[in-house]
């Protein structure tokens, strides 16, 4: 993939190396990449790395050569991957607690080395930006004496939730009082369930908690907290966020939406899986006929629940395009989906089963109707950003907190689920009903409507001199200043 550099450029730009480092889930990759994309499209030379874990699906799906840059706008971008010390199937990995510690025990040490030989290249590394999971990068980048920024890959009502439970500003609930609701500033009041789920008691993932939590703990590190929002999707929350914690918050988002025209950015992917052919299917479709149905990388449904969704379809009588994923290898427990007997002869050619789907153009598509997700913030990002109602299914996580903003806030979508936490399975006829209500009648032009707003807000954003634009510009210059700063 283009052409090896061994040293760069003239020029001011070409000169600043910024070294980022992701957690290897796709949720993290995604994000962290389209922002390199966007810091080497300004003309900045980028090294995008991961635990070698993620990049053989990356490479595998995108048939990337590792440690050759690519000319992207006015800069470069390249790949280079890490062996985490575990093989592919350590039961370990199933452990996130055990994981991270691993990789934390093997990135300290791997990092200096990677960012030294870098610097004997020719290439100094001149900041080090990473997403959550793994803060231990900005102890990295204060030991080395270099400037560090964090990508954060959730909302920013999420990110002051976070915040105020970990330095106890509000009441959250307890063992004692499972259901207060939650009072946080410039944002509505948040039932227990609506609440990120690991901050609860009850949650079953305390160390998604924990892993998000440690972020916290090494907030005053990074000179710039970065985040994949946009400031008019939630400014009141913003303005109080960056005050209270007394470092800039800077909204680059939405991060999929390109301000530029660059063809060769869109080549350039991180997917851990390869996109099934839809497309054509799809422009065989009416305008705003098809419900798209995809629950991400990581939700695992419950066969029972994929079957009353494929009922609810055909009760629908909907066209649609459903992302049914394999199991991920690591996942042996989990077993494979199965549609129920005779569902595919009965929906013909208004339904299309897919394994994965280019989500970006299946959204931006015209025929594309509504959105039943599970509301990560990616998921929901690219929604709002594409203008399409959706049909929140949450499950945990922030992803109920997201669901609550799509519909009450937002005012995007119906809500057929409250979460995991609910431990029930939505029946048929609640599918058919949630699904009609997105596609026709007022209520369903309501929310086109409001999706719209937020579609021309979020392309005003990222266009130039929109709030995004601005705050990577204001970006880009700092990280040139501070490695000027540091030369003399």
């Amino acid at each position: 993939m283009g052409s090896s550099v061994d040293h760069f450029d003239e020029g001011p730009l070409q000169n600043i190396h910024v070294f980022m480092v992701s957690f290897p889930g796709q949720g993290h990759v995604n994000p962290l990449l389209r922002l390199g994309k966007r810091l080497a499209s300004s003309g900045l030379f980028v090294t995008f790395s991961a635990p070698e874990f993620a990049g053989r699906s990356i490479r595998k799906s995108n048939k990337i050569t590792e440690d050759e840059a690519t000319p992207l706008g006015r800069g470069m971008i390249r790949f280079e991957f890490f062996d985490d010390g575990w093989a592919l199937d350590h039961p370990g990995r199933d452990n996130l607690d055990m994981y991270l510690a691993q990789l934390e025990r093997v990135g300290r040490e791997t990092l200096p080395m990677m960012i030294r030989k870098q610097g004997e290249a020719g290439r100094p590394v001149s900041c080090l930006i990473n997403n959550p999971f793994i803060p231990w990068v900005s102890d990295v980048a204060e030991y080395l004496g270099m400037p560090s920024a964090v990508l954060w890959i959730q909302s920013c009502a999420c990110f002051s939730a976070y915040y105020h439970f970990y330095h106890n500003l509000v009441p959250f609930p307890t063992e004692n009082e499972p259901e207060i609701e939650v009072e946080l500033p410039f944002m509505p009041s948040l039932k227990h369930d609506e609440i990120p789920s690991f901050l609860h008691p009850s949650t079953p993932y305390p160390f998604l908690g924990r892993a998000i939590l440690g972020q916290f703990k090494n907030l005053h590190k990074p000179f710039c907290i970065l985040m994949d929002t946009f400031q008019e999707l939630e400014n009141e929350i913003i303005e109080y966020t960056s005050k209270l914690i007394g470092r800039p918050i800077k909204t680059i988002g939405p991060l999929f939406k390109n301000s530029d025209d660059n063809s060769k950015s869109s080549d350039i992917r991180a997917d851990f899986f390869a996109a099934d052919d839809c497309i054509e299917w799809l422009d065989s479709k009416p305008e705003r006929s098809v419900v798209y149905i995809s629950f991400g990388s990581v939700v695992h449904l419950k066969q029972e629940q994929i079957d009353e969704i494929a009922y609810g379809l055909l009760n629908a009588g909907v066209s649609f395009l459903w992302v049914l994923r394999p199991p991920p290898k690591e996942h042996m427990n989990w077993v494979p989906h199965v549609l129920p007997e005779g569902f595919l002869g009965e929906a013909g050619d208004k339904g299309r089963i897919v394994g994965w789907a280019p989500q970006e153009a299946v959204l931006a598509h015209p025929s594309t109707a509504c959105f039943v997700t599970h509301c990560g913030w990616n998921s929901t990002v690219e929604a709002l950003t594409s203008g399409v109602p959706v049909v929140a299914f949450p499950q945990w996580g922030d992803q109920v907190t997201d669901a609550k903003f799509l519909v009450d806030v937002f005012r995007v979508g119906v809500r057929m689920c409250r979460g995991e936490a609910e431990d029930r399975v939505v029946g048929r006829d609640e599918v058919a009903m949630c699904l009609k209500a997105a596609v026709e009648g007022p209520e369903a032009a309501k929310m086109k409507e409001n999706a719209l707003k937020w579609k021309n807000a979020a392309a005003a954003a990222v266009a130039a001199g929109g709030s995004s634009y601005m705050n990577m510009q204001d970006f880009v210059e700092e990280v040139v200043r501070k490695s000027q700063q540091k030369k003399m």
